[in-house]
């Protein structure tokens, strides 16, 4: 046991006092968090070494998780390359098809000892000789970019740095690439570092101090940049973002000329994303009074929206990407949670349906524009991704890989069911178990959650869930608001001063379980991560009666400070900020650390972070159990996970993965009395 340091810190929200005992976690360096830190882990290991399940979760998973998984494959001239892990390595090694030959290209692996640097982007030049790849370290955001010759397979001199979240845009003529960064550390205040964004272009075999900056707006140091070239290769564009929100803006250059960039569409009040061109006319989607999204065409040289036509008019389903190929446009709609696909011409008008073997989720498409012929791979909860290859012309689909897994999918089912939210809002969920299931009111339940920055938790494949399955368990994940299942709407009805709507649907999910007798509260357990953290704390603190256990990884918790740390003010326009006195009580509602109630006892919980985690920062689960270890009722489980060499999730090694679910299992097992 230590003495727990408490700081008297009160800070004054627009009038309200708010006391922060424990903002000395916040610095991770100081001797009291080393101290602290180190206790919890002692707890930590204490609590796990009385497991006696983990030995055969570990065997099991790793067993679960050694099969082959292919990635979509991408055409570069007439070369095929996609990556693939044989099984249980700790990294995707990226492959070049040649003839029935695989022949390696980049083997992350080789990079570190223990596979925790990841290849987290790549891209290859026009002329298909060279590939810049980025490569992250520990699961940082920071990334590092490096160029190999993939005639010699050596990697040239050329080294970029100080980069996150960037494109890497090859220039047509193979001289080099555009991409964007940051300061470099130093140069600027520490909270200006992930600010000041601009794009450069690099000259192979510089120095990255001679780039050429391309573009910066000093003057709006928030915005971000991402670089692509169009079609055609006439023209450099940028996507210009303000953090997460979902409203962008569009600019562009013609490649060869030395001119500044053209702001096309700068109002940022809608999602503009670029389909393809012909010419001077710029086919993009956009939500722009269409929470479903259409496709409209746009003249660059007459850009104003009196000039705009619109191609293909809001469906249904929400359209979720659209690529374009020669002479058609293949959309992926989302009906229901899951996708679909469907093929329109140039004009409009709709063509065919290419018709998906299965209900689940497309998980990357790529085009062989030469070869009228795309390439998707489709996945679900009880199969892992199928990489398909489809003909336009011949509008024929056929299987490019598929694995064969170590565990008969047979004998487990997925279904789709809606329940009604508190405000009477129809929610969908997947539930996925063992044929069979007895309605009996004692299945142990995983209800997952994300709910919230647009993004769908359409059927996924997940090794790790199949030992759920096993063990008697559903998995059950809750469409929530937020997300865009059902459009920008869907969206905005689970963002800012609507943030509560989503606790309320996963509270709603987790009553109609119990209700429809498919467990009981005691077997009823919660996981979420990141802002899906933020999520099952919340609904853990408003209703601590309703779950049995619950996993909180990586998660947002200090709704009131979120913002001061690393990248998290690119959130503001997702969940507001305290700062704005409009918006400080809605978040001080329902910020998990500032509402945890004295004597209560809450469910066993396990938060697990990661000491790397330079997106959401440690301190927000650090801050969570020293408040919970505090005030809740002493009888309380409170179990502090906190990794080492890894960060947010970002490229984490397969042993590092199977490490982690051997500890939820151990936690589940015990906690739920399995």
């Amino acid at each position: 046991m230590i003495t727990i340091k408490k700081d008297n810190i009160i800070d004054d929200y627009h009038g309200t006092k708010v006391s922060d005992p424990y903002r000395w976690l916040e610095d991770p360096d100081s001797e009291h968090s080393i101290n602290w830190s180190n206790w919890m882990g002692e707890r930590c290991e204490a609590y796990f070494s009385k497991a006696s399940t983990r030995d055969a979760d570990r065997k099991r998973l790793e067993e679960l998780w050694n099969y082959p998984k292919n990635f979509v494959p991408k055409k570069v001239n007439d070369t095929l390359y996609y990556q693939k892990n044989d099984g249980l390595q700790n990294q995707a090694i990226l492959y070049r098809k040649d003839g029935d030959k695989d022949v390696v290209v980049i083997d992350p692996n080789t990079l570190s000892e223990d596979g925790t640097v990841a290849m987290t982007n790549y891209s290859f030049s026009k002329d298909g000789k060279y590939l810049a790849f980025a490569t992250s370290t520990h699961g940082s955001d920071w990334q590092e970019v490096r160029v190999r010759d993939l005639t010699t397979g050596v990697d040239l001199e050329d080294h970029i740095q100080h980069v996150k979240f960037t494109s890497l845009t090859w220039a047509p003529d193979n001289s080099g690439f555009f991409y964007s960064r940051f300061p470099e550390p130093g140069s600027v205040a520490p909270e200006d570092e992930s600010n000041f964004n601009k794009v450069f272009f690099h000259k192979l075999g510089d120095l990255q101090v001679n780039d050429q900056l391309v573009h910066e707006q000093p003057e709006d140091k928030e915005l971000m940049f991402s670089s692509f070239l169009s079609d055609d290769d006439r023209y450099l564009c940028l996507y210009v973002y303000l953090g997460t929100a979902t409203e962008n803006r569009f600019y562009l250059k013609t490649i060869d000329k030395d001119e500044k960039f053209t702001r096309v569409l700068d109002q940022a009040d809608a999602e503009y994303m670029y389909v393809t061109n012909r010419e001077n006319i710029f086919y993009f989607k956009t939500d722009l009074h269409t929470p479903n999204g259409k496709i409209i065409a746009v003249d660059i040289d007459n850009p104003e929206s009196s000039n705009w036509k619109e191609i293909i008019p809001e469906q249904e389903d929400v359209m979720d990407f659209v690529i374009a190929i020669q002479d058609k446009f293949v959309v992926g709609l989302l009906h229901d949670a899951h996708h679909q696909l469907k093929v329109f011409n140039l004009d409009g008008t709709f063509s065919h349906d290419i018709e998906l073997p299965i209900l689940g989720s497309l998980t990357d498409i790529t085009r062989s524009k030469e070869d009228n012929e795309i390439y998707f791979g489709i996945t679900s909860f009880l199969s892992p991704t199928v990489v398909y290859n489809y003909s336009m012309d011949k509008r024929e689909l056929n299987v490019f890989f598929e694995a064969e897994l170590p565990i008969d999918i047979s004998i487990f089912e997925t279904e789709q069911v809606f329940y009604t939210s508190k405000d009477g809002t129809r929610v969908p969920m997947f539930l996925t178990h063992r044929k069979g299931l007895k309605l009996n009111g004692d299945n142990p339940v995983i209800l997952y959650g994300y709910g919230g920055f647009n993004i769908n938790m359409t059927p996924t494949f997940s090794p790790s869930i199949l030992r759920w399955l096993e063990k008697g368990g559903i998995y059950a994940v809750a469409n929530l608001r937020g997300g865009t299942e059902y459009g920008e709407e869907w969206h905005r009805e689970g963002m800012l001063e609507n943030k509560q709507n989503v606790f309320d649907d996963f509270i709603s999910a987790g009553e109609w379980l119990i209700e429809k007798n498919y467990t009981k509260k005691e077997k009823l357990s919660i996981m979420g991560g990141s802002n899906g953290g933020l999520l099952v704390a919340a609904c853990m603190v408003q209703r601590p009666d309703l779950f049995g256990a619950v996993i909180c990884r990586v998660p947002v918790i200090d709704m009131l400070r979120y913002h001061k740390f690393t990248i998290g003010r690119y959130w503001i326009p997702e969940y507001g900020s305290a700062d704005n006195p409009e918006q400080f009580p809605f978040l001080y509602a329902y910020s998990p650390l500032h509402n945890i109630k004295e004597g209560v006892k809450y469910p066993p919980v396990l938060i697990a972070t990661a000491e790397s985690d330079d997106r959401v920062v440690p301190a927000h689960a650090k801050k969570f159990a020293a408040t919970l270890m505090e005030k809740a009722d002493k009888a309380s489980t409170i179990v502090l996970r906190l990794e080492a060499k890894a960060g947010h999730g970002l490229g984490k090694p397969t042993s590092k993965i199977i490490d982690e679910w051997v500890d939820f299992y151990a936690f589940l097992d015990k906690e739920l009395a399995l």
